[in-house]
C-alpha cells in the first residue's frame, strides 16, 4: 500500500490535550445500590487517589449511592467475621474494604465486598498493577465491584474516542481526534488537522482505530495504531471513502464507497485490500456497523424514500437487505447491543427533533431514550448498559450519555466542541 504523505497539517505524537472532558451527573437511578467504601489501607496518597477514582466510576453509572466518608463507621470484626448490624442501621446494601500493596515494582489491590442483607462476603479479589498506572488500577477495581454487585461487566477501564473542534480568534477550526478514559480523563491527541475528522471506529482489541479525514480534499479512511501513531490510508483510490466499521475479528472493514457515483456498502479485507461490494442501489447506502458475532451488518439506506435501517445477513450468498425500521421518516446510524437483542439508533420524532432510540428484536415498537433537540452518533458501551452520544446545547456540541437503568450524564469539554464518540471494547 502507498503511504499517504500529506502530513503537513497533522500532529501524530500523542500528547496531553487542552479540551479535557468534565463529567456531570444529571440524573441517577431511582433505586441505587447503597455502598460504604472504607478508604483502602496502604500509602495514604495513593489510597486517596484510588478511592476518589473508584467512587467517581461507580457514581458515574448512576446506579450507586456511595456513603460520605465522614459518615463511615469503624469496621468491627469478631473472629474474623464482619459485624453487619451497624451497617444495616445505616441503610447500606454493601460494604467494600481493601488494601494497597506496593512491592517489587508492583502496585496491587486486595479488596473484599460484603453483602449487608445476606450477612456474608460476596467477593475477595486481587488486582495487579504497576505504580505509574494508578488510574487504570482503580478502574479495574471499580469494574470488579460493579460486576459483583450488578452482575454486569464494568466499563470504567474502557476508553473513548471523540473529535474535538477548537476555533481560534479568526474562527478558523482545528480538529483533533482524542483518546480518553471512559470518565473523560487522561486525554491524549491521536491526530490534529486543519481539515475535519469524522466517524472514528475502534478495532476490537483496542490497538488500532479507523476514521475519516478530509486532509486530501475528499473523504478518506485511515487506520492508525494507538501505541506508535503510525497511520495509512486503507485504499489509494481517488474516490470518497467513509463510514469505517471494524469486524469483530479485526480482519475486515465495512466502508461506504462512492466510486461509481453512488454511495454503496463494501467490505474490505485488510490482508490484501480486496473489496467486496455488498449493496447495489440507486439510493445512498452508508453508516454500516457489524453485529457482535460478525455475521450481520446494519446500514442506513434511502431506498424506501427516506433514511431507514437495513440489515444484511453475511452468511447468505448474495444477501438481500432486510428493512428493520418502520416507525417515522428518519432512522439512521444504528448499532447492535452486545447480545444482539436490539439496536440503538438515531430517530427523528414527529416534532422534527432527533433523538436516540432503542428497538428490541422481539418488539414491534421503538423506545425514545433522549430528550434533547439534536442527538446524534450513539455508541454503545461493550456491556450494553450505557450509551454515549453527541448533543447540541446552547449552540455547542458536547457528549452525553445514559444507562438503560435511567441514569444520565454529560461530558462537556473545557475548550471547544466535542462530537462523534466511539466506545472501545473491553481492554483487559
Amino acid at each position: 500500500m502507498k503511504k499517504n504523505l500529506v502530513l503537513v497539517a497533522l500532529l501524530l505524537v500523542p500528547v496531553m490535550g487542552y479540551g479535557e472532558l468534565f463529567l456531570e451527573i444529571t440524573k441517577g437511578s431511582e433505586d441505587p445500590y447503597k455502598v460504604a467504601m472504607i478508604p483502602f489501607e496502604g500509602n495514604s496518597k495513593v489510597s486517596k487517589q484510588v478511592n476518589n477514582i473508584m467512587r467517581n466510576d461507580l457514581i458515574r453509572t448512576g446506579e450507586f449511592s456511595i456513603l460520605d466518608e465522614e459518615l463511615l463507621l469503624p469496621v468491627k470484626m469478631i473472629d474474623d467475621e464482619l459485624v453487619f448490624s451497624d451497617w444495616k442501621l445505616l441503610g447500606m446494601d454493601y460494604l467494600v474494604t481493601g488494601k494497597i500493596v506496593n512491592e517489587n515494582n508492583s502496585l496491587d489491590i486486595n479488596y473484599e465486598i460484603y453483602d449487608i442483607h445476606k450477612k456474608r462476603k460476596v467477593r475477595s479479589s486481587k488486582v495487579f498493577g504497576i505504580p505509574n498506572q494508578i488510574r487504570q488500577l482503580a478502574h479495574y477495581t471499580s469494574d470488579g465491584i460493579y460486576e459483583s454487585i450488578t452482575g454486569i461487566k464494568g466499563i470504567a477501564a474502557t476508553r473513548l474516542l471523540y473529535v474535538n473542534e477548537i476555533k481560534d480568534s479568526q474562527l478558523i477550526s482545528r480538529y483533533k481526534l482524542m483518546l480518553a478514559d471512559s470518565d473523560g480523563a487522561n486525554e491524549k491527541i491521536l491526530l490534529s488537522s486543519s481539515e475535519p475528522i469524522i466517524s472514528p471506529s475502534w478495532s476490537s482489541d483496542g490497538k488500532r482505530v479507523a476514521y475519516v479525514s478530509f486532509e486530501t480534499g475528499i473523504a478518506k479512511v485511515f487506520i492508525q495504531e494507538i501505541a506508535s501513531g503510525k497511520r495509512e490510508a486503507v485504499l489509494s483510490k481517488d474516490t470518497q471513502i467513509s463510514s469505517p466499521s471494524w469486524s469483530p475479528d479485526g480482519k475486515y472493514l465495512s466502508l461506504t464507497l462512492y466510486q461509481d457515483g453512488n454511495a454503496e456498502i463494501y467490505i474490505l479485507r485488510l490482508r490484501d485490500r480486496t473489496l467486496t461490494r455488498m449493496t447495489n442501489q440507486f439510493a445512498i447506502d452508508t453508516e454500516s456497523s457489524w453485529s457482535p458475532r460478525g455475521n450481520k451488518i446494519l446500514f442506513t439506506s434511502g431506498r424506501s424514500g427516506s433514511p431507514q435501517i437495513y440489515e444484511l445477513d453475511l452468511r447468505k450468498l448474495n444477501p438481500k437487505a432486510k428493512r428493520i425500521s418502520f416507525e417515522g421518516t428518519y432512522n439512521a446510524k444504528a448499532s447492535y447491543l452486545p447480545k444482539e437483542e436490539g439496536i440503538i439508533f438515531v430517530h427523528r420524532s414527529n416534532d422534527g427533533l432527533f433523538h436516540i432510540a432503542l428497538k428490541y428484536k422481539k418488539e414491534n415498537f421503538i423506545r425514545v431514550l433522549t430528550e434533547a433537540k439534536m442527538d446524534e452518533s450513539p455508541s454503545v458501551a461493550p456491556n450494553g448498559n450505557m450509551v454515549i452520544y453527541g448533543i447540541r446545547e446552547e449552540n455547542l456540541s458536547m457528549l452525553a450519555g445514559f444507562s438503560l437503568s435511567g441514569a444520565k450524564f454529560k461530558l462537556p469539554a473545557s475548550n471547544g466542541e466535542v462530537r462523534e464518540p466511539a466506545w472501545s471494547n473491553f481492554l483487559r
